[in-house]
């Protein structure tokens, strides 16, 4: 039996299916501006069943190869809109509660110096 990538057992049904609507945004994205599979992933520098992979929402495509994807597409422009802090309606709630912990790292000892 294949062990699988841990990334794969955390996703759960409901984030699966926003995957697979990812994928076809993408998918339809690329049909819209005529291009071919094999031409975005030549320009991509991908193999094409790494770009079907991606537009069938699989899980396992890399982070960086969605960036190059939507880049090419001219829809990487859209991503600082992904986690912003200012649209964090819980964090802010519990920032104003001051329900958050203080310090989120672990302090640092003072021999440590970062360049």
């Amino acid at each position: 039996m294949a062990k699988g990538s841990p990334g794969i057992k955390a996703v759960s049904l409901e984030m699966s299916g926003v995957l697979n609507r990812l994928g076809g945004n993408i998918k339809r994205a690329r049909m819209r501006r005529g291009i071919k599979q094999g031409d975005l992933a030549e320009r991509v520098s991908i193999s094409r069943p790494t770009l079907r992979k991606l537009e069938r929402g699989d899980p396992t495509v890399s982070l960086a190869v969605l960036v190059q994807v939507l880049d090419v597409l001219g829809l990487a422009g859209q991503l600082h809109h992904i986690a912003d802090p200012d649209a964090d309606v819980l964090g802010k709630a519990l920032e104003e509660a001051g329900m958050q912990k203080k310090r989120v790292d672990s302090p640092r000892s003072k021999d440590h110096l970062d360049f």
